[in-house]
């Protein structure tokens, strides 16, 4: 036969809410820190994305450039060869500003921009109307066509190029260089401003 002590008592209305809010608590931290934590995951994966987009880009660069340079220095061009992608790139550069857009200015690719194909080894210029520049949906890539393995769009990336005036003394009358600022910018989940990434990518020529 069971007996109760007089002093023996259930749990009070306050002490079974106390206990629930500090559960509530406790379970809400730990959404909390798993949403951060799949948060910076994603952001890392996509970084890992975009610095491969940017390396590809810079790679296309290097090429383009030493196409050209031997091309110069045997004196034979082939159109549509990587030495005459690189000339058909300083021919747009002809309008290109004086200055790289400041990299505060968000993820509105300026005037002047443009992109390569790295898969073709091509220059790819914004008034061709043949590549769409749009602002990145998931992160900064470059989109081609599963047919043709053009590209389509440049999502969030673009180049800019620069061609310093250089002076005429120190044994640089026979050579010139250009300055290639590569960047992307895409909303990575957690982030209240958008990520940017860029790189800048200087290549020498022979000067005509």
């Amino acid at each position: 036969m069971l007996v109760l002590d007089s002093r023996s008592r259930g749990d009070t209305l306050i002490e079974v809410l106390f206990a629930i809010a500090i559960f509530s608590l406790v379970v809400v931290g730990s959404l909390a820190i798993m949403n951060q934590g799949t948060a910076a995951s994603q952001r890392a994966l996509e970084i890992t994305m975009v610095r491969n987009e940017i390396d590809a880009q810079a790679e296309t660069l290097r090429f383009l450039n030493a196409s050209y340079v031997s091309a110069f220095a045997s004196g034979g061009f082939t159109d549509d060869s990587p030495a005459d992608q690189w000339k058909k790139m300083k021919q747009y550069m002809v309008n290109s500003p004086l200055s790289a857009s400041p990299s505060g200015d968000g993820c509105q690719a300026p005037n002047g921009k443009f992109i390569m194909d790295a898969r073709n080894a091509k220059f790819i210029s914004p008034t061709a109307n043949t590549v769409s520049f749009n602002d990145a949906q998931t992160f900064s890539q470059v989109t081609y066509d599963d047919m043709s393995q053009t590209i389509k769009t440049a999502d969030g990336i673009w180049i800019e190029a620069m061609a310093p005036v250089v002076t005429l003394n120190n044994g640089q009358q026979s050579a010139d260089y250009i300055d290639f600022y590569i960047r992307a910018c895409w909303d990575s989940p957690g982030q209240s401003v958008p990520v940017t990434i860029g790189t800048i990518v200087r290549l020498y020529e022979p000067r005509v």
